[in-house]
């Protein structure tokens, strides 16, 4: 009798709430951000049938309550091979390439995520995943150092990488080894508050740079955040004080819109956590390492990447106007600003498309199906959408933008941290790490938007299955 294999999609799921599971038991403040955009996104649906009847029809409302995105620390190539394998059995995919080193942290990467219609409708888990540049590490005894420690741990169970190897040769999981190889992949994401170095190396590390202090002192790449998805991330920012939490001064990425691109996000600071440093004859001297902290993100619509140019474009310019220091201090003009750099961005759905600066998924009307051919003339799509025929619909952004993880990073690690590294970004390396080349986001919006197009013509039958 042939063996049942469990999906990767239904591994991902069952992964991802166990990962939710742990992180809810490490960070109690993590549920209170969980009920937080539970309520405004209950709040925003009672007020807003219109959003309420998009996101129903697209299947987006179902993925509210389990989607999540996470982030992860990696220090070696080794670490990154192992790591895209074991996505890989979850059913994800790394997508995009993101250098952070221009942003003044040392490392760059990449996001494992599902990259089918249907993986994304079922769990749309991802996670961001870095790896650290040692040759951005200025000091070489330290880099020597670092290296050294980083090759003496393992951050993998030996189980979970046989449960890999396994999955790979019988092309798949049990249910049995699907649960089995849940648990131990878990515990590569768990927290050790027991360091790997003493307080002295921690400290020239630190020095460094705090993300590279985080990556080599501990046993693995401990969850530092699990991010839920909101439909109103200013509802959100007004109201994390008033439940003791303290937001970020700015919402990083684009500004509110009456139509949402991309990704907006916005977090609270890393809290201090107690450690133990080694000491020496087994021995551990108390400290502490602020490394996990809490985010909440909105996503809009995918952009082109004529619109991704107009939208670096107008943020870049923004950033030249006004310069965010401290918690607060010039937030409130900032704000302004990028609001009114941003005017030149069209805010309707249909200019967008037709302006083709973002991506839409397009279906058949209940009228065109049931429609006769009005004419054996040529017709264009955009007669088929003014006649009722055709419907369009905003691709969801599942991806991440690097201006925006740098500066979720930087309001983490303290503002003071913003050396600049000269050096070149560097994809080919990144990949060489990885065994594979990562997939461009890009073109699978681009495919997801040329397929629905198809579907919905051949779904409107002869003459329209024609339409180019």
């Amino acid at each position: 009798m042939a063996k049942q294999h469990v999906r990767p999609d239904d591994i991902r799921d069952l992964f991802s709430r166990a990962m939710s599971d742990m992180y809810r038991a490490e960070v109690p403040q993590y549920q209170t951000l969980l009920e937080l955009v539970a309520d405004v996104n209950a709040e925003t649906l009672r007020h807003n049938a219109r959003l309420r009847a998009e996101l129903e029809r697209t299947g987006e409302i179902e993925r509210l309550a389990v989607e999540r995105h996470g982030a992860i620390r990696l220090g070696t190539a080794e670490e990154l091979f192992n790591i895209r394998r074991v996505f890989a059995t979850m059913g994800m995919q790394p997508v995009g390439y993101y250098d952070l080193s221009a942003a003044g942290l040392p490392v760059h990467s990449t996001a494992f995520r599902p990259v089918t219609e249907e993986g994304l409708r079922h769990n749309p888990f991802r996670i961001f995943t870095s790896l650290l540049r040692l040759e951005l590490i200025d000091d070489l005894e330290l880099r020597d150092q670092a290296a050294e420690i980083l090759a003496a741990r393992r951050v993998f169970t030996p189980r979970t990488l046989e449960l890999v190897d396994l999955s790979q040769t019988e092309g798949g999981l049990t249910r049995v080894q699907a649960e089995e190889f849940v648990r131990e992949a878990l515990e590569t994401f768990r927290w050790h508050k027991n360091a790997t170095v003493d307080l002295a190396t921690y400290q020239k590390l630190h020095k460094a740079n705090r993300l590279i202090a985080d990556i080599i002192s501990f046993n693995g790449p401990h969850i530092n955040h699990l991010t839920p998805r909101t439909l109103d991330i200013d509802a959100v920012q007004s109201t994390m004080p008033r439940r003791g939490i303290a937001p970020k001064a700015v919402i990083e990425g684009p500004p509110r819109r009456n139509c949402p691109i991309l990704l907006r996000q916005t977090s609270f600071k890393a809290l201090e956590e107690q450690i133990l440093f080694r000491k020496g004859a087994g021995e551990m001297a108390p400290g502490t390492h602020a490394a996990r902290f809490g985010e909440i993100e909105q996503r809009g619509v995918a952009l082109t990447s004529k619109g991704r140019d107009l939208y670096d474009t107008l943020l870049a310019a923004a950033r030249r106007d006004v310069r965010i220091e401290g918690a607060d201090r010039n937030s409130f003009t900032y704000e302004s600003r990028l609001s009114e750099r941003f005017r030149s961005f069209p805010d309707d759905w249909d200019e967008l498309r037709r302006s083709g600066l973002a991506f839409f998924r397009y279906s058949a009307t209940a009228a065109g199906v049931a429609s006769k051919p009005l004419t054996l003339l040529p017709i264009t799509a955009e007669e088929l959408i003014a006649r009722g025929f055709l419907r369009f619909d905003p691709i969801v952004y599942e991806d991440f933008l690097p201006a925006s993880a740098a500066g979720i990073f930087q309001s983490n690690l303290g503002n003071d941290e913003k050396k600049l590294y000269d050096i070149q970004s560097s994809q080919e390396q990144f990949e060489a790490a990885l065994g594979i080349a990562v997939r461009n986001e890009l073109e699978l919006y681009a495919q997801a938007e040329r397929v629905s197009l198809e579907v919905a013509l051949t779904q409107l039958g002869p003459p329209y299955d024609g339409v180019v």
